[in-house]
C-alpha cells in the first residue's frame, strides 16, 4: 500500500540520490543476434550506464527485466523507486494487469515515469495517457534530427540544436496523445516527416517524460546526447513532494489540515 504522509508533510531529501530503475523487456538482446552485438548485456543496462555517466553519485541506478517475477516491479520496489524508466516492443501483452495497476497508482502518487522509444505502446502509458497512443513508422535505416523548442527547460540543458541521430526508426505524426503539459524536441526525418519526440505530462502527482529516440536495430542508447537527455529526464522526473494518492477530502468551515477521507457520497453524508 502507498503511505499517506503527515498533513503539510514537505520533508523529501533533494539532496539524496535519485533512485532510478530501468525497466527493459530483454527479449531482442537474447533473440536476435545484431541487436545482442549493439548491446550485449541489454538495452537497460545501456540506458542504466548513460544515466550513471551523466549524473555520477547524484543517481544510484539498478534495472529489472519481463521475465523478472510480477515483471520486477513489486510493491517493495516501486515504493523505494524515484524514477521508473520504460522500454518496451515485443511483448506489451505480457505485461500483466495488476501489475500496470500496480505502476499507475505509484505515478499518480508521485512516481516519476519516463517512456521510450515503443514504450508509447506499452499498457502503462496508454492508460496514463487515455489514447491509443499510435503513430505513422518506418523501420528503416533513416536520419534523425532532434530540434528543442524548449530550450529553457530543465531536460533540455546541455542539448545541442539539433541533435543528430545517423541510423533510426522513422517514428512521424499523427501521434495519437493528448496534448503535452510541455513539447521539449521535434524531430524531423529525411522523409520529410515530422514528430513530436519529446514530451512531458502529469498525472495526480507523477511527472512523465516520453523520449522517441532508441529503435533496438540501431545504437541511439549509446549516442551521448540521447544519454544526456534521459538523465536530464531522470532529474525532472523525480519527486518533489512525498509520496501520496491525490485524496479528496471533505473540510468542514475553519478546518484547514484536518480534512475527512471521502468515500462515497452516501457514506460521508452519514458521517
Amino acid at each position: 500500500m502507498i503511505t499517506q504522509p503527515a498533513s503539510g508533510s514537505n520533508d523529501v531529501d533533494l539532496d539524496a540520490p535519485i533512485r532510478a530503475l530501468v525497466w527493459g523487456e530483454y527479449r531482442h538482446e537474447r533473440r536476435e543476434p545484431h541487436v545482442a552485438e549493439i548491446y550485449p548485456d541489454g538495452m537497460h543496462t545501456t540506458i542504466k550506464e548513460g544515466i550513471e555517466e551523466n549524473l555520477g553519485d547524484a543517481a544510484v541506478v539498478s534495472t529489472t527485466t519481463l521475465d523478472e517475477p510480477e515483471h520486477g516491479l513489486t510493491e517493495e520496489v516501486l515504493a523505494n523507486t524515484d524514477v521508473l524508466l520504460w522500454w518496451g516492443h515485443a511483448a506489451h501483452g505480457e505485461v500483466a494487469d495488476e501489475i500496470v495497476e500496480r505502476v499507475h497508482q505509484h505515478v499518480l502518487s508521485g512516481m516519476g515515469l519516463i517512456v521510450l522509444h515503443s514504450g508509447h505502446w506499452s499498457k502503462i502509458f496508454g492508460k496514463l495517457m487515455g489514447t491509443t497512443c499510435t503513430l505513422r513508422w518506418r523501420s528503416e535505416h533513416d536520419r534523425e534530427l532532434v530540434w528543442t523548442v524548449d530550450r529553457t527547460h530543465p531536460i533540455a540543458r546541455g542539448i545541442p540544436h539539433p541533435i543528430e541521430i545517423e541510423a533510426q526508426e522513422m517514428y512521424g505524426e499523427q501521434f495519437d496523445i493528448p496534448t503535452p503539459d510541455e513539447l521539449i524536441f521535434i524531430s524531423s526525418f529525411s522523409g520529410g516527416e515530422v514528430f513530436r519526440s519529446g514530451c512531458t505530462f502529469r498525472r495526480g502527482n507523477g511527472k512523465i517524460f516520453y523520449f522517441s529516440p532508441g529503435d533496438q536495430d540501431f545504437p541511439v542508447y549509446h549516442h551521448k546526447d540521447v544519454r544526456r537527455v534521459i538523465a536530464n529526464g531522470v532529474q525532472w522526473a523525480r519527486p518533489a513532494v512525498p509520496r501520496t494518492l491525490p485524496t479528496l477530502r471533505r473540510h468542514e468551515t475553519g478546518e484547514f489540515f484536518a480534512g475527512k477521507e471521502y468515500q462515497s457520497a452516501w457514506q460521508n453524508r452519514q458521517a
